[in-house]
């Protein structure tokens, strides 16, 4: 695993490049979008808002007018990408550089949507875990979590590349950003979540979930 300080350093110089993995990430966005039923959100939280471009998104297209978003992304790069990019909603969009620890820092039950975007698969085991729990407390009574990780291939040429990448994980995780396969719904408990959505996308080869979870 990076530390912070490594995932901080590398996404720092990454930066721009970000967007260049859009070709596997825009496919399950857009799965996530369309389920999330972001028109009803109010309150919108991201953990990981990298360079702005899905805020952009659903700040133009699928939020109400009224709904303010905020986004937390540890690298002082991808905040100041974002902040370039959002500058024309104003107030609508708050974006803050964070420690890069797995807390929300929100109230309790304020949040409508909590999304995550290809991060989880960044963190530890056990911040993955304090994570959720967190956004347990911070999400309103049915407010919905709303993730997107890289996950295990299912199909020969997929299940290629989920080896390749572990393997290249295991030797040298700066080289994949740090991301690694995960499974989301073993991080769900259904004594907490009711899973609402669930996909499995492999576009060239790289396999993401995506998941919609409701708080209860």
């Amino acid at each position: 695993m990076l530390s912070r300080e490594q995932a901080r350093a590398f996404y720092d110089r990454f930066g721009a490049k970000q967007d260049t993995q859009r070709f596997y990430e825009d496919p399950a966005t857009r799965d996530l979008v369309a389920h999330a039923d972001l028109k009803s959100a109010e309150h919108v939280f991201e953990f990981g808002c990298g360079t702005g471009r899905f805020a952009h998104d659903i700040l133009s297209h699928h939020l109400p007018p009224g709904a303010s978003y905020r986004g937390v992304d540890l690298s002082s790069t991808m905040v100041r990408l974002a902040r370039e990019r959002l500058t024309p909603f104003g107030e609508r969009a708050k974006l803050e550089q964070s420690d890069g620890s797995p807390w929300i820092h929100a109230p309790d039950a304020s949040l409508d949507r909590l999304i995550s975007n290809y991060v989880l698969d960044l963190l530890s085991e056990e911040d993955m875990r304090l994570f959720v729990a967190d956004a347990h407390r911070a999400l309103k009574p049915e407010g919905r979590l709303c993730l997107v990780s890289l996950t295990w291939g299912s199909t020969p040429l997929s299940r290629l590349v989920t080896w390749g990448w572990v393997r290249i994980h295991a030797l040298r995780p700066s080289l994949v950003g740090g991301c690694r396969p995960i499974e989301l719904l073993d991080l769900l408990p259904d004594t907490s979540w009711r899973i609402e959505h669930r996909n499995v996308l492999t576009p060239f080869g790289v396999t993401s979930e995506i998941v919609v979870a409701a708080k209860l």
